[in-house]
């Protein structure tokens, strides 16, 4: 499973500076990271390509003022795994509200709720200082491309 906030970065996989003991962290904010790092762990554990199923979750709309970053990332991995030739099983994309998802990986069950009522702005005022750090910070992760 993976949760990632921006679809893309220019950065390239050189420029990067990785984690201690080839620990993903914040390299995996960005999509095209998360994602190849999220199926190279999947083949290198035993999983069989054939054999991947995605089930796609977010991608709302969640700060009215902010650029539609959600719809973004819901065309970037709908693409993606389009051109990985991987089934996509179950969506729940768009919309206006965050989301909860528990996954079960032992069943690849998952759930996900909508969360239609924020008592507070927590998750607003997290998204906002988020998006003004994200291109600052250091990226660092492991990812192998295949």
């Amino acid at each position: 499973m993976n949760h990632f906030m921006l679809p893309l970065t220019d950065k390239k996989a050189h420029e990067v500076n990785w984690g201690k003991r080839g620990i993903a962290s914040d390299a995996t904010r960005y999509g095209n990271f998360a994602m190849e790092h999220l199926i190279n762990v999947i083949l290198k554990n035993g999983g069989k390509r054939e054999n991947l199923l995605a089930k796609v979750f977010g991608g709302g709309k969640v700060l009215n003022q902010m650029t539609d970053v959600g719809k973004r990332n819901i065309d970037f991995a709908m693409h993606y795994l389009q051109m990985e030739n991987i089934t996509i099983d179950t969506t729940d994309v768009g919309d206006l509200y965050p989301r909860k998802v528990i996954f079960e990986p032992t069943g690849g069950r998952a759930f996900v709720k909508k969360l239609y009522n924020l008592q507070n702005d927590t998750i607003a005022q997290r998204e906002k200082d988020y998006s003004k750090n994200i291109e600052k910070d250091n990226v660092d992760g492991e990812v192998e491309l295949f």
